[in-house]
């Protein structure tokens, strides 16, 4: 009797301790789930927390974008120079955090030195240019402007100097390295910031295209991507996605030709910046180039097939020939220029940062924002230049009285001879 008592409280006990882990098991279980919910939550309301950040940020920058434009050319030419300047000031700290520690004398100095000067190169050729006629009619400019190739020379030679003189011993490969580094920020940064600057003396709708179409294509990126993105794009930017990728590419595709339209209507984008010495101002009226009268086109056969299925009986379309130079642009930025942003992404990942600094919430730095803005922008530039721009014959008439007489007469002689030969004269 006692063994079978002994063997049925055995078995109770079993039993017993069975429930208990079941009902352990099942609390542990309810537990998990409640703490992977309210990890879910917390992901989730931070998800949508950098989301309105971004929206109300980029609303923000987007007004005040559209402020300086309203200002006029000058504006946004000072605008560039500002963002240029603190996106140098954002790679040099980088470069600077990293060695620090060396104690190098003069290295944020020195680096600074060489782009002030690349600076004034870049920019006093493009103000000579643009502005001929102002600079020579002032008798303290006309020097600067007739020397300043030379001028710049010997400012860059003096950083160059001051840069041997500053070699320290076993630092050499360290300062090496930073020399080169300074020059990899002037060719990426001051260059192609110039070209933007350029850009918008040949008239504002070649500076404010290439800026849209980025601007576009990266909201609609992140719209995409958040909304649908599952799939990633590249290890270098894990958060960017195909879905992202690819729905910016028909969005920008879409708004780049018809931002074209609006834009091609106004003198006030289309024409180039000239200065008016009469008037003492910048003027910005001209005679439209071909790209931006109406030109009729025809529409190929198979796409007014497509066209009739829809009850849409169109044989020819009216547009601008600018329209169909967006549509490159409108690719370019969409496939090519995000690799600006790769590049920036590899950048910061081989020195371990997020973002190159916090000065936009929600966006990290000026310089996390252009970096496929200066791609673009440098595409635009070199395209235009290569196929679309024509001289200006009030630029040429500039560099006619920076003649002597005897070269002046010369010339007149040997324009008249081409002329009767055309029979025009």
């Amino acid at each position: 009797m006692s063994d079978g008592s002994t063997k049925l409280t055995q078995r109770r006990g079993k039993s017993e301790t069975k429930q208990k882990s079941v009902q352990s098991g099942s609390n542990d279980n309810a537990t998990a789930q409640q703490d992977n919910a309210s990890a879910g939550i917390q992901n989730v309301s931070s998800r949508w927390k950098n989301w309105w950040i971004r929206t109300i940020f980029t609303l923000i920058l987007l007004g005040l974008f559209a402020a300086v434009i309203y200002a006029g050319p000058i504006s946004l030419t000072i605008m560039v120079m500002c963002i240029q300047v603190r996106c140098v000031y954002e790679v040099i700290a980088v470069g600077h955090k990293k060695y620090r520690e060396e104690n190098l004398p003069f290295f944020r100095s020195l680096s600074w030195s060489f782009v002030a000067t690349v600076n004034y190169f870049l920019y006093g050729e493009s103000l000579s240019q643009y502005f001929q006629n102002f600079f020579q009619k002032d008798e303290l400019l006309q020097p600067l402007a007739s020397y300043h190739r030379f001028i710049s020379f010997m400012l860059y030679l003096s950083c160059f100097v001051l840069f041997v003189l500053s070699l320290k011993k076993g630092y050499y490969m360290v300062q090496f390295t930073l020399f080169g580094w300074t020059h990899i920020i002037i060719l990426l940064l001051v260059a192609q910031s110039h070209l933007m600057i350029q850009n918008i003396f040949e008239g504002l709708v070649w500076f404010l295209l290439p800026v849209s179409l980025v601007i576009c294509n990266d909201i609609m990126a992140y719209i995409f991507g958040f909304f649908f993105g599952r799939t990633p794009l590249i290890k270098l930017s894990p958060k960017k996605t195909w879905e992202g990728f690819i729905g910016a590419l028909f969005s920008t595709l879409i708004f780049g030709f018809f931002f074209t339209n609006f834009l091609a209507r106004y003198q006030y984008f289309v024409c180039p910046v000239k200065y008016n010495s009469t008037l003492n101002k910048v003027g910005l009226e001209c005679d439209p180039s071909y790209a931006f009268r109406l030109k009729e086109y025809s529409i190929p056969i198979e796409v007014q097939s497509l066209l009739q299925m829809v009850g849409m009986h169109y044989k020819t379309i009216t547009m601008y020939p600018l329209q169909v130079h967006t549509l490159g642009f409108s690719i370019f930025s969409s496939l090519i220029a995000p690799f600006g942003g790769f590049f920036a992404s590899g950048f910061k990942r081989a020195f371990k940062i997020k973002d190159f600094s916090e000065a936009i919430p929600g966006h990290g730095g000026l310089m996390d924002r252009f970096d496929c803005q200066l791609l673009t922008s440098t595409f635009v530039h070199v395209y235009y230049f290569s196929f679309l721009r024509s001289e200006d014959p009030a630029r040429l008439l500039g560099q006619i009285r920076r003649l002597n007489v005897d070269s002046q007469l010369y010339l007149f002689y040997e324009v008249k001879k081409l002329l009767e030969a055309a029979g025009k004269i």
